[in-house]
């Protein structure tokens, strides 16, 4: 499987901030991989992922150190909108990327930008409709709907210009359970159905884990931590220490073995639980 996203020894300081937003960061990431990054608010989430995006140093002044490669080529070098035909985001806030006054203005949009044909058009905007369940959306104004259709239309609407990259930051912050849910059931569909390469900055763990084949740990601006999901949580202490809560199935079967009542690795979802305590029924 090749890289898409190398970064090398990369520092980012903004320009009025006194301590640098992240620092020697060093990073690969493969295509098609599906990677939760969490850490403590300040870590350097955010500010990672607009330097793979090329907010940094595009729309922020800064200083700079080391390399962000996308398909090996440093974000700098790219034309100018080219990055972000191949690196798709979506913010937390999704009314900060409204532009049009319905739904399927909106969901068009980039397209058009892109001067996409008129049948390709129609076909992206079918195709993110069915996958997003937008299509009782598309006459309503984008900012008059609920919090979680306005995040699946912000997500829709990156979609349709089919990046090889989508990074969310903080998609379901705002948002009540159920919504929370039906944006990572499409995040569930990119990965299943796709092959998308996806990064998703997230505090709600219970949701991400399911889903993301690495984790990435991040704490005051350092990356600490890089792994394959199942390994990521083993070492709960770690996780704790620095101010991670695993949801309550790993944290179970982490009490149990401090106890001495349970030797085994720590399953890290209700399936894998499920499989070291079968459920048994009848008489």
């Amino acid at each position: 499987m090749s890289s898409i996203i190398q970064i090398k020894d990369f520092t980012w300081r903004y320009i009025s901030a006194d301590k640098p937003a992240v620092k020697n960061i060093n990073l690969t990431i493969d295509e098609g991989k599906f990677v939760g990054v969490i850490g403590q608010n300040g870590a350097g989430k955010t500010s990672l992922a607009y330097a793979i995006d090329g907010l940094i140093p595009g729309q922020y002044h800064g200083v700079k150190e080391g390399e962000v490669n996308v398909l090996g080529t440093e974000v700098e070098q790219f034309h100018k909108g080219m990055l972000q035909q191949v690196v798709g985001m979506v913010f937390a806030d999704p009314e900060a990327q409204f532009t049009a006054m319905t739904v399927e203005d909106e969901l068009v949009f980039g397209m058009e930008n892109l001067g996409m044909s008129i049948p390709e058009i129609k076909e992206r905007l079918e195709w993110v409709c069915t996958l997003t369940d937008m299509t009782p959306l598309l006459a309503k104004p984008p900012y008059e709907i609920s919090g979680g259709q306005k995040q699946r239309v912000a997500l829709a609407a990156v979609l349709a210009m089919t990046p090889r990259v989508m990074i969310l930051d903080e998609p379901t912050s705002m948002l009540d359970p159920y919504s929370r849910k039906r944006v990572f059931d499409v995040l569930g569909k990119l990965k299943h159905e796709n092959k998308m390469t996806v990064i998703v900055i997230e505090h709600s763990l219970e949701n991400l884990i399911p889903l993301a084949d690495e984790m990435i740990l991040m704490s005051h601006g350092e990356l600490i931590r890089h792994q394959e999901t199942h390994e990521f949580f083993q070492d709960i202490d770690f996780l704790l220490t620095n101010g991670v809560y695993p949801p309550e199935t790993p944290l179970f079967f982490h009490e149990l073995r401090k106890r001495g009542y349970y030797k085994g690795p720590i399953p890290v979802t209700n399936e894998e639980a499920i499989k070291v305590f079968p459920c048994k029924t009848g008489g």
